[in-house]
């Protein structure tokens, strides 16, 4: 494996470090209804902790309801403990056929405490792109004792890891960034 390799491995790790920040931000309550808040929610299927996205259609009608509409209807009961027993602080609305959640508006003092939950979030983002490019760099160095690489290969090889990990922290602090707004200025 040479730098090249590792350089592109690197690359595909800070993505999925990115995407995980991002799933992580699409659960978090803004005031406003949108599925993310609740299709990653596992709910004990026969026995199995399922995704809610496997099992029902979730869609949003307005800016403050949300629809689940289960396949099969005996899952109902099971999806509306989960959402209970969720963070969401939302209680759902069941008849039989569909569940309905109303999202009701934050208040000032709950946008300010998410968004210093988001904060948070993001940094353990940025703390697992700075691990990627630790775990990248001692690989480099490696093939850099083992005489894999040359001197020069081995500094143009970290210098390329220590690009990619300022372009995704700089991702991650736009997304951030973003979040806080609509966090914010609802």
């Amino acid at each position: 494996m040479g730098v090249k390799e590792t350089v592109h491995e690197t690359e595909a790790r800070m993505k999925k470090a990115v995407e995980a920040v991002v799933r992580e931000f699409g659960e978090v309550r803004t005031g406003r209804a949108h599925p993310a808040l609740v299709e990653e929610l596992h709910v004990d299927y026969y026995g199995a902790p399922t995704p809610l996205r496997q099992i029902a259609a979730v869609s949003s009608p307005d800016a403050s309801c949300l629809i689940i509409q289960p396949w099969d209807p005996s899952a109902l009961v099971e999806i509306e403990k989960a959402i209970l027993a969720s963070k969401l602080g939302i209680t759902p609305n069941n008849d039989g056929k569909i569940i309905r959640l109303v999202v009701p508006p934050l208040s000032e003092e709950r946008r300010k405490e998410m968004a210093k939950v988001v904060k948070e979030m993001a940094e353990k983002g940025r703390v697992a792109l700075r691990a990627v490019r630790r775990d990248e760099n001692e690989k480099i160095a490696k093939l850099k004792k083992d005489n894999v690489i040359a001197e020069d290969d081995e500094f143009k090889g970290q210098e390329e890891v220590q690009k990619l990990t300022d372009k995704y922290i700089k991702e991650v602090d736009s997304i951030l960034e973003k979040k806080n707004k609509e966090l914010l200025n609802i």
